[in-house]
């Protein structure tokens, strides 16, 4: 699936804000375009920011019915992608929300592909689930579970509109309800056993010192982020905390090997540019799994 070309609709639950879209960018060849709430394009630098990471605003009521008639501009950006054989991802329940759970669908993927298909474009739909072990704690472990494609096969032919978007979120929803993770928040032990990697005591001996001084260097990096975003974010909590980490780690750990060289003076010191993520990655292999 993840070698799949365009021209793709990836349709997605939406369990975890902006998280969500960088996670899936990362696993496909060509660059994925997904479609983000209008709200958060609230200004230039915002818009220019989100921009750089292939992200379009979609509006919806709640966000003022004034800003309803942008949507247009952004559906004729994801047709002409299509057309370009270029794939978008779009979260099908048109809403972020912390939680185990499979919400109704709305109907802009379907109305997404039922367009593409009347202008002869062979749009494939990819079903996906994506199931977070945590939304609030870092270094938490992911399921991504990948349906069976949709084409314009699966649906009846010669159907309005309206019955067209019926029968696809029909078939969109039965694939995701068996690909979103369905587990009530109070029920560790079922979030234990699905999402729980076991690690190899080989594993465990040979990253026990690397992980311990990962803790100790990343920590006055690590604790302070947490801190201020703590209550702020919400269901964007995680997103906002691994946006801020993604960041400011570059110019930690720049710093870090400049202090270093300034006290050592040896060249050796900007081997700490490699050293810090290896003691990082370490350390997240090792760490607690589920809190």
């Amino acid at each position: 699936m993840l070698k799949q070309e365009g021209p793709l609709l990836i349709a997605a639950n939406h369990p975890n804000s902006f998280l969500d879209a960088i996670i899936v960018a990362t696993l496909f060849k060509q660059p994925v375009y997904s479609l983000a709430r209008g709200d958060v394009f609230a200004n230039r630098f915002y818009t220019w920011l989100l921009g750089l990471l292939n992200m379009l605003p979609v509006y919806r009521v709640s966000e003022g019915v004034e800003n309803l008639e942008n949507n247009y501009a952004t559906f004729d950006a994801c047709q002409d992608m299509f057309k370009k054989k270029g794939l978008v991802l779009i979260f099908s329940e048109g809403r972020c929300i912390n939680e185990w759970h499979l919400r109704p669908l709305k109907k802009g993927t379907a109305r997404l592909a039922v367009t593409a298909w009347q202008n002869k474009v062979p749009l494939q739909i990819l079903p996906l689930g994506i199931n977070y072990s945590s939304f609030r704690f870092f270094g938490k472990n992911v399921k991504l579970n990948f349906g069976d494609l949709i084409t314009q096969k699966d649906i009846p032919p010669d159907e309005t509109d309206g019955r067209s978007i019926v029968a696809f979120n029909a078939i969109l929803e039965a694939q995701l309800k068996k690909l979103v993770i369905e587990i009530a928040p109070s029920d560790k032990e079922n979030i234990k056993k699905i999402f729980f990697v076991p690690q190899t005591l080989i594993k465990k001996i040979l990253l026990a010192i690397p992980s311990a001084i990962g803790w100790l260097l990343h920590a006055p990096l690590y604790y302070p982020v947490v801190a201020f975003i703590h209550n702020k974010a919400n269901d964007h909590y995680d997103s906002v905390v691994v946006a801020l980490l993604f960041i400011i780690y570059p110019f930690y750990i720049l710093i870090f090997a400049w202090v270093i060289f300034i006290i050592s003076t040896n060249p050796l010191s900007w081997l700490m540019l490699v050293i810090l993520p290896f003691t990082a990655w370490s350390h997240l292999q090792l760490k607690k799994q589920i809190k």
